[in-house]
């Protein structure tokens, strides 16, 4: 069974060539990944492109029905899936998806803590801005991810063999297009920050952590959350270098790149894939 292992230092990448006859193998075959929110969007886009390139994935989220069809999906297609209920509010319950996932598959080898909420509604500018959104925002945002992060953290500490961590930011982290929701805008500015102390706190154990900041993309039904959500994408689009907003599936190959070996020397990064909004 192939195993994802660090490479010593020192020692170089291995060298594949893609020439007639010779199969290169997945760099996702059998590295066990956790993903949380996985039952939507970014996580189930991300989910679903690492079952079919053979990882074995851990799905978390709230809801039992859509994490289980998506895994439903990955297992149909003959790769391992589990899909694990749990809230990232909850301490105890990322500590025992952590654990769930090293019972199913032996180990865990890389964790994306995408799980997010936006309130776009309740998220107002700060003279009218009620603080239970507030505290909901940086409730999911920042303490789950760090939840997330912490029970992934502590079980690649006690396997020894390092380990990859992917943290779902946004664009919003780096400037100021989402004025008008504060509390989304700080929690995933503080996704950031705690991305790039994790990955320089855990190198010397091999343990890697990169910041994924997407901009602005297709969204999920819970858009309709916004007073305009036609106008708010024609708007968005208007200043995207590329026209137009970004799909779920064109995050998850960043993403799982991120988890996998090919990135082995890459922690406390910022990859920004954003149609090129950022850029201007």
């Amino acid at each position: 069974m192939a195993h994802h292992r660090l490479r010593e230092r020192g020692e170089p990448p291995s060298k594949i060539l893609a020439s007639p006859g010779v199969v290169v193998e997945s760099p996702y075959r059998d590295l066990v990944v956790l993903i949380t929110g996985a039952g939507s969007g970014i996580g189930a886009a991300t989910a679903r492109y690492l079952g079919a390139r053979e990882a074995r994935v851990a799905l978390v989220g709230r809801d039992p029905d859509n994490i289980g069809q998506v895994a439903a999906e990955i297992a149909a297609g003959g790769r391992r899936a589990l899909a694990v209920r749990g809230d990232v509010t909850s301490a105890a319950d990322m500590a025992r998806a952590v654990q769930d996932t090293v019972a199913a598959f032996g180990r865990l080898d890389a964790a994306v803590a995408n799980a997010g909420t936006q309130l776009h509604l309740a998220d107002r500018p700060i003279h009218d801005l009620d603080l239970a959104a507030w505290d909901r925002t940086q409730d999911v945002n920042s303490r789950g991810v760090l939840l997330t992060a912490q029970a992934a953290v502590r079980q690649m500490l006690v396997q020894g063999t390092g380990g990859a961590l992917v943290l779902t930011a946004s664009v919003v982290a780096l400037s100021g297009v989402a004025a008008q929701n504060p509390a989304y805008t700080a929690s995933k500015g503080a996704v950031l920050a705690l991305g790039r102390s994790i990955g320089v706190q855990y190198a010397k154990q091999g343990i890697r952590c990169n910041v994924v900041c997407p901009g602005s993309l297709e969204q999920t039904p819970d858009f309709e959350d916004v007073a305009d959500p036609v106008g708010r994408v024609r708007a968005r689009s208007a200043i995207i270098p590329m026209g137009r907003l970004g799909l779920f599936e064109e995050l998850a190959p960043m993403i799982a790149f991120l988890c996998g070996p090919e990135s082995s020397y890459a922690t406390g990064g910022v990859f920004v894939v954003d149609g090129g909004m950022t850029a201007i």
